[in-house]
This record gives structure tokens, sequence and C-alpha cells, in this order.
């Protein structure tokens, strides 16, 4: 019997709530709506639907993946963040509330991960909304580049490529571009990016086991930030290889639109997270990519 993954917690049907609890009063620029925990909202303690004389920009999905989404609300990017239980779609009702709290009357516009459930929850409150007489539109991110567009169900998943749709539409919201615009310039950043993960192990709920599928000398690519399998287990490599294959599969896409720049966005949850940046950065600087971020984040 595999006992359950170790993880500094209280209760395991408490986590979402504290957390938020927790976000909130340690930065006095946010809140939360009233209704924790039936309603999980994040939103800038300085905007309300009654004051506010720009787009709305909100996104969400399930929690377990932070800074993602709440750790992105903050003026020129996010307006609001609604949270899911740990890897679970938030409700539609928490959605819908976010909407109502934060969107005025230049309107609201939605950045929804390309999940079956957020999909569904967001539309549903979407158009609900609409019902209302709220401007809303919709933008979904699929920047998953682990496998070709023709494969998988519900195409390509929603990735850490996310943030920077989210920083993309926050500023143009932030500027007072229009709903239409700040949707366009969203989309047009959400055909602009690119992910693939690469994993070691894979990662559990708070309470529950580990799974033991990956070998202690084996690798995942494309391993889904939820445990879905991905495109291969391989035996691990060198840094340098990996860097290479997944540049690779993200800029294979992307290439027949003459880019002549490149911002790239790497993320290393937990095991030596600055030793591995730089050992990236090395990598990558020697493919002479433009640009390199280091954007510290942490998973279950």
């Amino acid at each position: 019997m595999v006992p359950p993954a170790k993880k500094f917690i209280n209760n395991p049907n408490d986590v979402v709530t504290e957390f938020i609890e927790g976000l909130v009063e340690t930065y006095p620029g946010l809140q939360y709506l009233d209704g924790l925990p039936e309603i999980k909202v994040v939103l800038r303690a300085d905007v309300s639907a009654a004051n506010y004389d720009k787009v709305a920009v909100i996104s969400g999905g399930g929690s377990g993946h932070e800074p993602a989404q709440a750790g992105y609300v903050e003026e020129g990017m996010l307006t609001a963040a609604i949270c899911g239980d740990v890897f679970a779609s938030p409700t539609v009702d928490s959605i819908l509330a976010g909407i109502r709290a934060v969107t005025g009357p230049k309107g609201c516009l939605l950045v929804v991960t390309n999940y079956t459930g957020d999909r569904l929850n967001f539309g549903l409150a979407a158009e609900q909304a609409k019902t209302e007489g709220f401007d809303i539109e919709t933008v979904i991110v699929g920047d998953d580049c682990a496998l070709p567009p023709p494969r998988g169900v519900a195409g390509r998943r929603g990735l850490a490529g996310t943030v920077l749709v989210h920083k993309v539409a926050g500023a143009a919201a932030a500027a007072g571009l229009s709903l239409a615009e700040v949707a366009a310039e969203a989309k047009h950043a959400s055909e602009m990016v690119g992910t693939m993960g690469v994993a070691l192990s894979v990662c559990a709920l708070p309470g529950q086991v580990t799974s033991d599928r990956l070998g202690p000398e084996k690798m995942e690519l494309g391993l889904g930030v939820h445990g879905e399998p991905g495109a291969a287990v391989v035996d691990i490599q060198p840094v340098e290889v990996v860097v290479s294959h997944v540049l690779q599969q993200i800029l294979s896409p992307v290439c027949t639109l003459f880019l002549s720049s490149l911002l790239l966005l790497s993320i290393t949850i937990l095991i030596f997270p600055l030793l591995t940046y730089y050992l990236q950065s090395d990598s990558v600087n020697k493919i002479h990519v433009s640009c390199f971020i280091r954007w510290p984040m942490h998973s279950f």
C-alpha cells in the first residue's frame, strides 16, 4: 500500500478556502467575495462593477496550479480570478458572481483554458450573464504543443502560456481599449503561444497517493498538469537535450509566422528551482533565444 503524498496542509477539504484567505490576508490589494467557501472569487480590492470604467478581464480554473490564476489578479492583468477545488473547474455560480462583481459598462473578457469542464462552466455563466445585460467575450487558450493539433478529443490543453495571454489582455484593458479590441489582442496572443511540459514524477491530490507510473530513470514528455498522459515516456536526458526538443516542438508550428523575436517563459516546479532555471537559461542561450523569463511556480 503506497502512503498518501506528504504535504503541509490541514484538512484536505479546506485547502482552497484557506489558500484564498491567506492570499487576501497577505496582499491588501486583493479581496474575496462574500459567500466563501461556496463562492470562490478573488478580485482587485479597488474594483467594483459600479465604478469600473475599463474592460474586466476574468480567468480561473481548478486550484493546485498556483500562482495560476488568483496570483495574477492585479492592475494590468486579471481583474478577478475564479477558483475551483483542486484540479476541478469553478462552479457556474462562482463564475457568474465574479462577472457581476467587476463588470462595468465596458464589458468583460473571459480567458478560459481549454478543458471540457472550464469551457462548459464558463460558457454557461457567460450565457447567463448576457441575459442579464452584460457584454461578454470569451477567448479559449489551448497552447499545449506536446501533441500535434489533429490529436486529442478536445484539442490542445491550456497550459502556462495562458499567463502571457492574461498579460496582453490586462495591458490592453488598462490602456482603455474596447471589449472587442481587448478580445482581439488576447485572441492573437493565444494563437502565438506554445507550451510543452516535461515531468520527472506525477502530481498527487492532497490526501491521495502519488502515481508510480514513472520509474526512477524515466521522464514524461508532455505530461498534463493534472497528471494526464503525455506524448511519451523516455529515459531521463540531459537538460540541453530536453530544452532543444521542447523548443523544437513549440516553435515548429510557430515558425511559419516568421517571428523576428521570441519570449520564453520557463516554469520549474519544486525541485532545485533556481539551479534548474540557470541550467535551462544556459541551454536556451546557446540556441539564441532573445528573452528568457524566470517565473517561480508551485504545484500539487
